[in-house]
């Protein structure tokens, strides 16, 4: 099962780090971005600056996270430099996350979740759009929006992670909301993240279903892991955003497992502080930031 994978990765290298390859030209280094003037030009150099990353950091990382708007920005060209880094990534044994964010109600989402996770017939030849491990999604629109997305999971060993508290600081004025019942909205959505994913248990005991919580909001993440034991969650915020490690250990249980904690600019744009090439300052991040983490959660185990 998908999420028994990503969890052997990180018990493999002790390390709960994802790297997100939220790639804007403008990260680039100055030598890479001479002399480019159209959106191809752009996609071929954000492609070879994942490339190298993701050469650079395979031993170390168990995942990276690819998120869709900083290509879709370059138009058809960035759409392709998208999906050959999906590619790129599975090829090197990563587990990979499609942080596409979608959401709609029956056959349209269908569709989406054949794009990220399943497959397309076309005249009875299978095709995969943009093929991930996982794909963010949003469950606002409640469990028609979910459950095309859940049956990929079942059928092609794939998985989802749903927004339940977001790590920018606005998502409080809606997941914060306080129900007739006392209940907050964002621990009402764990809670159909928690059913959703009860088809898809895997050995760790954790499901296939997961729950994206910022690392900016300790308390509500302490109370979401005690109340959904069995959702495993994409934790953005930690470094530019503001999230550190001692923030998001409540995102974790006793055995330092329940999470995967996401990376963006801090990695890729590591060399602005550090100096060196890009690719050995991102390696050099990618280590201190799971000294970071494995000091503060501790040894991550069975």
């Amino acid at each position: 099962m998908i999420t028994d994978r990503l969890i052997e990765g990180i018990i493999a290298m002790q390390n709960p780090t994802c790297v997100g390859l939220d790639t804007l030209f403008d990260y680039l280094p100055d030598d890479m971005k001479a002399g480019v003037t159209t959106f191809e030009g752009v996609a071929e150099r954000v492609f070879d600056f994942n490339k190298k990353i993701i050469d650079t950091v395979r031993d170390i990382v168990p995942s990276v996270k690819v998120q869709i708007a900083y290509y879709e920005m370059y138009g058809v060209a960035g759409m392709k430099a998208y999906e050959e880094t999906l590619k790129y990534a599975a090829e090197k044994d990563l587990v990979v996350i499609a942080d596409a964010k979608r959401n709609d109600i029956g056959s349209t989402a269908a569709c989406y979740a054949k794009t990220f996770l399943g497959e397309t017939q076309v005249n009875g030849i299978a095709r995969k759009a943009f093929p991930a491990d996982y794909v963010t999604v949003n469950g606002y629109l409640g469990t028609d929006g979910i459950a095309p997305f859940v049956e990929e999971c079942e059928k092609a060993d794939k998985g989802i992670f749903v927004l339940v508290k977001t790590s920018n600081p606005s998502g409080a004025e809606v997941q914060n909301l306080v129900l007739e019942n006392g209940v907050p909205m964002y621990e009402l959505m764990g809670g159909l993240v928690e059913k959703w994913g009860e088809s898809t248990i895997g050995n760790y005991g954790y499901s296939a279903v997961g729950a994206v919580v910022g690392a900016t909001h300790p308390t509500e993440a302490a109370r979401l892991r005690k109340v959904l034991p069995h959702t495993f969650f994409l934790i953005p915020g930690y470094g530019a955003q503001g999230g550190n490690a001692e923030m998001l250990k409540s995102c974790f249980g006793a055995n330092g497992l329940g999470g995967v904690v996401n990376n963006s600019r801090g990695i890729l744009c590591a060399y602005k502080k550090l100096g060196g090439t890009y690719y050995e300052a991102a390696r050099a991040a990618c280590v201190a930031m799971q000294k970071d983490l494995s000091n503060t959660i501790g040894v991550m185990k069975k």
